[in-house]
């Protein structure tokens, strides 16, 4: 078998930042998949479960609501190392194009408050396993040592 993209990417050298992970074309629409990577695979721990649980429910929900994204958003959901996530979006995209909406996002998590949007029983298969304070954490790490202060080396396209 062929090994797919996202394994042939150095995860002894990757940092935090924003990559395209992909872009698959269907007829005359490409869909891009981004690497969020919030933390540095392999030397830092990861993320646990509820919290990224919590930043999935959250970043969907947010994406989802978005008023020039929520049309062009196709998934937003966590990368099985729980180092980061995966979005993606319609559009034949860059790292760069989305900067400000990951940022946007993060600052939506960092000040979120009140009821975890889809966390109930009837809407959530695992609605106990959330985390809104690591979350919260998390995002405001993510923001500070990433996105605020991105530059070209934690943009540049994986695919």
């Amino acid at each position: 078998m062929e090994k797919i993209a996202s394994f042939t990417v150095n995860h002894l050298v990757l940092e935090p930042g924003i990559y395209v992970s992909r872009k698959d074309r269907f007829k005359d629409t490409v869909i891009t998949t981004f690497d969020l990577r919030l933390t540095t695979p392999n030397k830092e721990p990861v993320l646990n479960t509820a919290e990224t649980h919590t930043i999935e429910h959250l970043g969907a929900t947010f994406l989802r609501n978005h008023p020039l994204w929520k049309d062009r958003t196709v998934y937003f959901g966590p990368m099985g190392c729980r180092t980061g996530f995966y979005l993606l979006l319609e559009g034949d995209l860059s790292s760069k194009d989305i900067v400000s909406l990951v940022t946007e996002l993060f600052v939506f998590i960092k000040d979120f408050e009140g009821d975890i949007p889809g966390a109930k029983a009837e809407e959530c298969g695992n609605y106990l396993d959330q985390n809104l304070p690591m979350a919260k954490w998390v995002a405001e790490r993510y923001l500070q040592k990433t996105l605020l202060q991105i530059d070209e080396k934690h943009l540049e396209d994986q695919e």
